[in-house]
């Protein structure tokens, strides 16, 4: 939710200082590495112990995040290749971080560490849907556990050091999502599922066209579709006063 709404006026508001590190020379794909290197440094944050540093960490990681694309935009560097490299790059991120909170939970409990290995595999889930669904031409964006509010939730946990039960909360809400996107997506795709053959041989619709209705009803399509040659054909019946 937050990416679809927010992200769009955070760019905006960070404009200026995107016009400024392109006139510094630095480009979109060095800052996208740059938010790779600060998660690196946040998983070690996060495994040693120090959560409230790697609070710090985990805002400086997303705000680099933010500034590659708007650098990207404000240069007119924007490119498919570009945003393979920054979408990889995050998935890379979300991975290394939730290893870091892995190896911190591993110190306390032998089974937390799972919890983490749930939601990075479900943040990685969310993140493929999206990406199969955008190369299949239909739209699986939105959701209530998008990015943005992963990172945000996490770090409500490191500041208040109650990961654990984060963590749970995380897991429940990313697997609304992936089925949010799922059946998003699953019902975008019904409306290109090709014509099954009816009963009688014929063909007839099983969903609406996809860019308009046909505006006849499910009895005409059979009507339509029957052949000629069994469709019924009234005989005039003979008038009772023409009798002899």
């Amino acid at each position: 939710m937050l990416d679809g709404r927010l992200r769009a006026t955070v760019s905006r508001g960070l404009t200026p200082i995107g016009h400024s590190l392109e006139r510094a020379g630095v480009g979109p794909d060095l800052l996208t590495l740059l938010g790779l290197v600060t998660s690196v440094g946040t998983a070690l944050l996060i495994g040693s112990g120090h959560l409230i540093w790697a609070v710090i960490g985990l805002t400086l990681s997303g705000l680099v995040d933010l500034l590659d694309g708007t650098v990207a935009r404000t240069s007119g560097r924007a490119s498919p290749r570009g945003a393979f490299f920054d979408s990889v790059m995050d998935r890379a991120s979300d991975a290394v971080v939730f290893g870091g909170v892995a190896w911190y939970l591993g110190r306390t409990s032998g089974r937390a560490p799972v919890l983490a290995l749930a939601a990075v595999a479900l943040a990685m889930m969310i993140s493929y849907e999206r990406a199969k669904a955008e190369g299949l031409g239909y739209d699986a964006r939105g959701g209530l556990m998008e990015r943005a509010e992963r990172m945000v939730m996490l770090g409500i946990g490191l500041a208040f050091d109650v990961l654990v039960p984060v963590l749970w909360i995380m897991v429940a809400l990313m697997s609304f999502t992936a089925v949010q996107r799922f059946l998003k997506v699953w019902g975008q795709a019904s409306d290109d599922l090709p014509a099954r053959p009816g009963p009688l041989g014929g063909r007839h619709r099983r969903t609406r066209e996809r860019d308009g209705e046909t505006g006849l009803p499910f009895s005409r399509w059979r009507s339509m579709d029957r052949p000629a040659s069994r469709r019924a054909v009234r005989t005039p019946r003979p008038s009772r006063r023409s009798r002899p």
